[in-house]
């Protein structure tokens, strides 16, 4: 015996007690089924199972999100083995013992069975009855259906919530490690809501279960009571009905409950309150509407008849709380203290002061757009800037200049345009409290809404209702609010102007930055081989193409070795190129994929090559020339993005850069790359000709 107790002394301290808890509980319930137990053993189990039941029930309406409770369906499982286990054990007790008296089968079913319904079995039965139908028919399978419902959209909203979060994580509003708690989030959400529509089916089971084990009690006493105990017919049925409605009413209480719960968690909508804030906040937070009730009940209550002191009791208490509401409110609210007159000042000269220099980027919104960029209030959006430029700064390689935002009276109430050195290059407008839905192109519905495009990249998008969203994720819209609206389209047009922000002083903070690594380097190329505006030049020919210049030690060295042959911009990027085109190649086609690029046919190829040769520094093509190549560009381009392909060009280095800004205007995403960015590794393989009609 000693021996015994320290192996499980020894078990608790090695798992702990915690781990413990669960085993030990299913192996008392399983127990509980093949074991006789005493009377009062099984009093204290049922006290147990309904307080169980109560803790369940407060702890679902307390839970601000139903992944706050995500042990629920096990719990519901648990539960119902415990209901059908203390089932097993009080019928073994009830058929031993039901003989001796109401008291056989322990206090709390002789209290459920003589108490609650008067002793009369008739009435036990309808309530039984009543609870059963209220628990199996109305409770239990509204509950199923609406995990069944959320299970079933919240698996299609998957695809669409994935390509949200990588749209935030791309546009630099969220990090790594906020992207996978997210995800885990919708991957905990659908197996939740997946687990509640199969624990649903637990509890409708055990509610059926209920009623066959009543019968079976009835049935099996009358069998003992009158074959085995001599009682008469009349007694018998009396006193195992009393102890069967009573062991029936003290499982079926403590399912209601539980049901009840499983309701409440399912059906919650919204995450910012728990269920008893929501109801205060949400009925009783209208003084007009309480004012309106109290007055139907008032004069419900003057008609003849009626209970008319409970009627005026309730309504006097309706109309005393709306007043003192409505007082409340009124005390609340702000009082506004009018500005006292500012004495006109005279005229003062002009100074310097009163020329300020333009901001290089700027961010003008509409009064109801205030709240999302209001430092007071931690704006969304003033946070998202701040991780866009960050991002921003890692990819491309500079940091660009602060964004100063500031209010516009003369713009629309929710419009915003962004400003590039006092020029509007943006323009759009976010609803706050609204979201966007975005239609990627394969949405299997449509949601009601105001029809609009997407700021950004001008796709068809709707503005919805925020309680649409988890609909519109269903259908397959990308779904996002007014702040990320914004920041996206911001992050967009910054991304696009990227060789317009690199200004002098940028190019100059850049090298002071690189200076602290390379020092040597940084002074043997400026000012000792160019001059910073060179460099400068040089970098923002390189941004203007798409080409970050992050590997800024590359570009550097590069420059060094090229800049005592010529001071050309145009020849320097041509060699900065080559040196990156490992980088360049990489960021089109990941990995060692195989290069799919378009190209020119030789006769085209030829006339250009002659145009350039001809025409030195002002080389032109021949309109009609032009207009083909142009025609025959864009038709390839849109080949290549049909297939899922980059547009890409490939052409001589000597056409590169009349063939990249000329072609530009009309293909916005063609990258034109030389035969020497190519690294010798890399497999080329020619998808379309362009210009073989020429």
């Amino acid at each position: 015996m000693a021996s015994t107790s320290v192996v499980l002394q020894d078990i608790f301290v090695r798992f702990g007690q915690r781990q413990m808890a669960g085993p030990v509980l299913i192996l008392l319930i399983l127990a509980m089924m093949v074991l006789p137990l005493p009377a009062f053993a099984l009093d204290l189990f049922f006290t147990f199972n309904i307080a169980i039941s109560v803790i369940v029930m407060l702890v679902a309406m307390s839970v601000i999100k139903p992944l706050d409770f995500s042990v629920f369906p096990t719990v519901l499982l648990v539960t119902t083995l415990l209901r059908l286990s203390l089932n097993v054990a009080s019928t073994r007790v009830v058929l031993l013992q039901g003989h001796t008296g109401p008291g056989a089968a322990g206090r709390v079913i002789e209290a459920f069975g003589h108490f609650l319904v008067g002793g009369n079995y008739v009435i036990g039965l309808i309530v039984f009855t009543i609870l059963v139908v209220i628990n199996f028919v109305v409770i239990t399978k509204g509950a199923g259906r609406v995990a069944e419902v959320a299970a079933r959209f919240t698996l299609d909203a998957m695809p669409g919530k994935q390509m949200a979060i990588d749209a935030d994580l791309n546009a630099g509003l969220i990090g790594e490690d906020d992207a996978r708690k997210r995800r885990a989030t919708i991957a905990e959400e659908a197996g939740f809501f997946g687990s509640m529509d199969g624990a649903s089916k637990f509890v409708r089971g055990d509610a059926v279960a209920g009623i066959l084990i009543m019968l079976i009690n009835v049935i099996g006493g009358l069998f003992v009571g009158v074959l085995q105990h001599d009682m008469d017919i009349g007694t018998a049925a009396r006193t195992y009905t009393l102890l069967a409605i009573g062991d029936g009413l003290v499982a079926q209480l403590p399912a209601l409950i539980i049901s009840i719960a499983a309701g409440m968690v399912v059906t919650r909508v919204g995450d910012a309150q728990d269920v008893s804030q929501q109801f205060v906040a949400q009925l009783f937070n209208k003084p007009n509407v309480l004012f309106l009730t109290a007055a139907i009940i008032g004069l419900l209550g003057l008609i003849p008849g009626m209970p008319n002191f409970v009627f005026l009791l309730l309504a006097s208490g309706l109309a005393a709380m709306a007043w003192r509401m409505e007082k409340r409110m009124v005390t609340a609210a702000p009082v506004l203290v009018a500005a006292a007159p500012v004495a006109p000042r005279e005229t003062q000269e002009a100074t310097w002061a009163d020329v300020t220099p333009l901001d290089v980027l700027a961010l003008e919104v509409g009064y109801r757009l205030i709240p999302l960029v209001d430092k007071g209030q931690d704006g969304e959006l003033l946070r998202r800037i701040r991780g866009l430029r960050k991002k921003f700064a890692q990819e491309v390689g500079f940091l660009v200049s602060p964004v100063h935002i500031r209010d516009n009276l003369e713009l629309k109430p929710n419009a915003y345009k962004i400003l590039l050195k006092g020029v509007e290059i943006g323009n759009g407008e976010a609803f706050p409290g609204s979201l966007l839905a975005i239609n990627p192109g394969r949405v299997a519905g449509q949601v009601p809404g105001t029809a609009t495009k997407d700021p950004a990249f001008g796709l068809p998008a709707v503005w919805i209702e925020t309680a649409l969203r988890e609909q519109a994720q269903a259908y397959g819209y990308t779904v996002v609010d007014a702040s990320t609206v914004t920041a996206t389209h911001l992050n967009h047009l910054i991304l696009s102007h990227a060789a317009e922000l690199l200004g002098r002083q940028e190019t100059q903070a850049l090298l002071d930055h690189l200076a602290k690594e390379m020092p040597k380097l940084v002074e043997d190329v400026v000012p000792k081989a160019m001059p910073l505006g060179v460099l400068q030049k040089v970098l923002r020919s390189l941004l203007e193409e798409g080409v970050p210049i992050r590997d800024m030690r590359t570009i550097i060295e590069t420059l060094a070795d090229s800049a005592p042959r010529s001071q050309d911009p145009e020849f320097l990027t041509a060699q900065v190129r080559i040196a990156l085109g490992r980088s360049i190649v990489q960021d089109l086609y990941p990995g060692g994929a195989e290069m799919q690029v378009m190209s020119l046919d030789p006769q085209l190829e030829r006339l250009l090559l002659q145009a350039v040769a001809g025409g030195g520094d002002g080389a032109a093509i021949e309109p009609g020339l032009a207009d083909t190549l142009v025609r025959e560009a864009v038709a390839a381009a849109q080949r290549q993005e049909a297939g899922g392909l980059p547009t890409v060009l490939l052409v001589p280095a000597s056409l590169r850069t009349l063939l990249s800004r000329f072609l530009r205007r009309s293909i916005a995403q063609l990258k034109v790359l030389a035969h020497g960015e190519i690294p010798e590794s890399r497999i080329i393989k020619v998808t379309s000709i362009i210009g073989g009609r020429v």
